[in-house]
C-alpha cells in the first residue's frame, strides 16, 4: 500500500475518513459534500478505488458498509513526504525544507518540536552533504543553486 498511490480526491476522502476512524458510506457521504460538491456516485467510486488500493477496508453490516482505514494518516503524510524528499538532490533538501518553512503556517509547539529536532540533528550532522544527482556537471548546477 502505497500512499502516493492516492489522487488527491482519495486524500480528502481519506482525512474524512481518518477524522471519524470508521463510517458508512452514508456518513462520508455526507461529511465530503459539507466541503465538496460531489455526486454520491463520485464518493462511492473513491471509495471502491480506496478498498482496491488497500488503503481502506469495508465491513458489511447489514446493508451497510464500514470504512476504516489500512493506514494511518501520520504514516500517510511521512511516506509522501519522504517520496517527494528522494527525488530532489541530496544537497537541496535543506534549503527546499527552509523554502517550505517560511511558506507554512506553524504553533509555536510545532516550531519548539522543530528546535528541538534540529539541535539535536546539529550534533551528528555532517560539514557538507554531497550531490547525488544524474548527468554531466551535475554538482556544479546544485553549488549554484543552494
Amino acid at each position: 500500500m502505497q500512499a502516493s498511490d492516492m489522487s488527491n480526491a482519495e486524500w480528502q476522502l481519506m482525512r474524512v475518513i481518518w477524522t471519524v476512524k470508521e463510517a458508512t458510506s452514508s456518513e462520508i457521504i455526507t461529511a465530503i459534500r459539507q466541503k465538496k460538491d460531489w455526486s454520491e456516485s463520485t464518493i462511492k467510486t473513491l471509495l471502491r478505488r480506496l478498498v482496491q488500493k488497500e488503503m481502506l477496508t469495508t465491513k458489511k453490516a447489514g446493508r451497510r458498509f464500514i470504512y476504516r482505514p489500512l493506514i494511518a494518516e501520520d504514516a500517510a503524510m511521512i511516506q509522501m513526504t519522504s517520496e517527494v524528499f528522494e527525488r530532489l538532490c541530496s544537497m537541496k533538501k535543506g534549503h527546499t525544507l527552509a523554502e517550505l518553512l517560511t511558506d507554512m503556517t506553524l504553533s509555536k509547539s510545532d516550531i519548539m518540536l522543530l528546535q528541538k529536532v534540529l539541535e539535536q540533528k546539529i550534533e551528528t550532522a555532517p560539514a557538507s552533504v554531497a550531490c547525488d544527482c544524474l548527468g554531466p556537471n551535475s554538482c556544479e548546477q546544485c553549488t549554484e543553486t543552494v
